[in-house]
């Protein structure tokens, strides 16, 4: 396929996938998260988005020397064929074991609050021909999808102000009545929120404007901080520390706080919308997955979607033991902070390559 053709990204869709991606459901969660730090939480958003937003810049410095290729095809480059392979192979694992844990996160939700009686294998195969189809047009179509999504949930941020209204200002302040311990354990569990960005290392070589992609993802990762700030600002106005700790899923309830003539159950509209945001999360790890597969075995072909597909399928509806299942889907999210990590071991082993070259 000639290169021109595959550029399909503008701007604001790297905007979106970025932002949206990122949001999935760990925003219900993420006051609990970071209820070590109690009533300081509020600002953390902030800290997690500079950390972010300096991660990124080893991120695009590697895509861009490597502009027409995505991260499997430069572990290739930069470690060989067979290593490289196996190092895909990870990736692919680590895609498939997050696309489960986010789709079974949110099945739990919807279990939990709005069909306690009943199985999830109904609502699973909807989700997973849902997310199928959304997958099988590529990366622009899931861009697209993000940009639906953002439109139909973002509105409900304004259901905020019934909580801020009745919250108590004084629980902002003070700012650091915190230990050190506390504030490990804190960033350690939040910073998850920000999973999602790091994807653009999959799906650079499809952006137009390359050389302004570190401005376009980095507007698309402070558009989520905003939204988290937003959100932790108006937990920890209206719960009190005991309710954060404890709370599981603390933004979701705090929607009870609103009041209308006309709608009962807000949280439960709420989580029906939150769908979106689940499915544009899913979609691009599904995406991740199925382009390692086709990387490793040097050929694209769509059976490899229904293959992943199938297996995530499995792997959600097989009904593990919770604590084995808490325990895998928490070593996943480690293993997300060395992705992170990652691109700079690859910006260092650019850079050795090009000086033993020079050298010779």
């Amino acid at each position: 396929m000639d290169q021109n053709e595959t550029k399909v990204l503008n701007g604001y869709h790297v905007v979106f996938l970025v932002h949206l991606v990122m949001s999935g459901n760990i925003l219900l969660t993420l006051p609990n998260l970071l209820s070590p730090v109690g009533f300081s939480q509020w600002w953390f958003p902030l800290l997690f988005g500079v950390f972010a937003n300096l991660l990124l810049i080893p991120m695009i410095w590697i895509a861009l020397k490597y502009n027409q290729h995505s991260l499997f095809e430069i572990h290739e480059l930069l470690f060989g064929k067979w290593l490289g392979k196996c190092l895909n192979g990870i990736l692919i694992v680590y895609a498939a074991l997050t696309l489960s844990s986010v789709i079974e996160g949110y099945l739990d939700l919807i279990q939990i609050i709005a069909l306690p009686d009943r199985t999830i294998i109904g609502p699973l195969i909807i989700f997973m021909i849902l997310l199928v189809y959304i997958v099988s047009s590529g990366i622009k179509s899931i861009a697209r999808f993000c940009i639906i999504s953002f439109f139909l949930v973002i509105w409900i941020l304004f259901f905020l102000k019934w909580a801020i209204g009745e919250g108590d200002i004084k629980h902002v302040l003070p700012l650091f009545n915190f230990t050190k311990q506390e504030f490990f354990t804190a960033t350690k569990n939040g910073f998850i929120a920000m999973t999602g960005f790091e994807i653009i290392l999959f799906y650079f070589p499809y952006i137009i404007q390359q050389k302004k992609a570190f401005k376009q993802a980095s507007l698309g990762i402070w558009i989520t901080v905003l939204v988290y700030l937003l959100t932790v600002f108006a937990s920890v106005m209206y719960y009190s520390e005991w309710q954060l700790e404890n709370v599981m899923y603390p933004v979701l309830y705090l929607l009870n706080a609103v009041t209308l003539p006309f709608l009962e159950r807000v949280d439960v509209l709420a989580i029906s919308l939150w769908v979106f945001l689940i499915l544009t999360t899913a979609a691009a790890f599904l995406w991740v997955a199925k382009k390692g597969l086709d990387s490793i075995r040097a050929k694209e072909k769509w059976s490899h979607l229904y293959m992943i597909a199938v297996i995530v399928f499995g792997i959600v509806s097989i009904p593990f033991p919770a604590e084995y299942q808490k325990m895998v889907y928490e070593r996943v999210y480690y293993i997300n902070y060395g992705f992170m990590i990652w691109p700079i071991f690859l910006c260092m082993i650019h850079l050795l390559k090009i000086k033993k070259e020079v050298v010779k």
